[in-house]
């Protein structure tokens, strides 16, 4: 740029600053077309910023195909002056999917680990929410629009079992899930540091993880208000007109 317009790179970098241009900067993004986004959005975040008394809200979801991998050679540990450091190439050993529920008041997380992603799997994993929740308590599930969660013998369960109240998120709209929020903990912290020589040493670290974030939980916060988040989509829908 500074070539073709006969200026330094310094000049430009001011010009830049000036006007808090990061053209090195680039975030994804995309807008949900789902009919009923406003509802839905209204309804979650209104879970998150005013929770019913006496109840609980758990965001749930499933981390799916988790991989063993394990690196080439040997890593190299931390050291003083230096990271640590391990091959960029790996092996892989198979793959688990990691089933949680975020207790959105107090960061407590039930979780397990299922071979597979089906909705048998699902109710496996809501028989264990259900033994773990206290039996008089009024139950708030935030989900996604995932087929798992929408299968005939779920809705039967979901029939049988009347404390429980389901709240989906638009499509395409998976931050608005807080468990994604811990996913991304679980994942920097211990999946993408590790080096696991089978699905079960997965497995059992993940479980090691979910045991003692749960003895000191930290509950993410939820700040931004329906209306917040409903103005800036608008101006990107704007951006994107405009851009056309």
């Amino acid at each position: 740029m500074a070539e073709a317009q006969g200026v330094s790179e310094a000049t430009v970098r001011r010009i830049w600053d000036a006007h808090g241009l990061r053209p090195h900067r680039v975030r994804t993004f995309k807008l949900s077309r789902d009919p009923e986004f406003v509802e839905k959005l209204r309804d979650v975040v209104g879970l998150y910023l005013n929770p019913p008394d006496k109840a609980l809200v758990l965001s749930v979801d499933e981390k799916s195909q988790i991989q063993a991998l394990d690196r080439t050679q040997p890593a190299l540990p931390l050291r003083t002056g230096l990271v640590a450091t391990r091959t960029h190439d790996y092996v892989r050993h198979g793959t688990t999917t990691l089933f949680a529920a975020l207790n959105v008041l107090d960061g407590t997380v039930i979780g397990s680990c299922k071979p597979q992603h089906r909705h048998q799997e699902f109710l496996q994993f809501m028989e264990q929410v259900d033994r773990e929740v206290p039996r008089r308590r009024e139950v708030h599930l935030i989900l996604d629009n995932y087929g798992t969660h929408t299968h005939p013998n779920v809705k039967a369960w979901f029939e049988a079992h009347p404390r429980y109240h389901l709240h989906f998120v638009p499509t395409s709209s998976s931050w608005l899930n807080m468990v994604e929020r811990w996913f991304a903990e679980i994942t920097r912290k211990q999946i993408r540091r590790g080096t696991f020589m089978s699905v079960r040493k997965l497995i059992k670290a993940i479980m090691r993880y979910l045991r003692e974030y749960n003895k000191n939980p930290e509950p993410f916060v939820w700040t931004a208000s329906a209306a917040t988040i409903l103005r800036k989509v608008r101006r990107c829908k704007e951006a994107l007109d405009a851009g056309h």
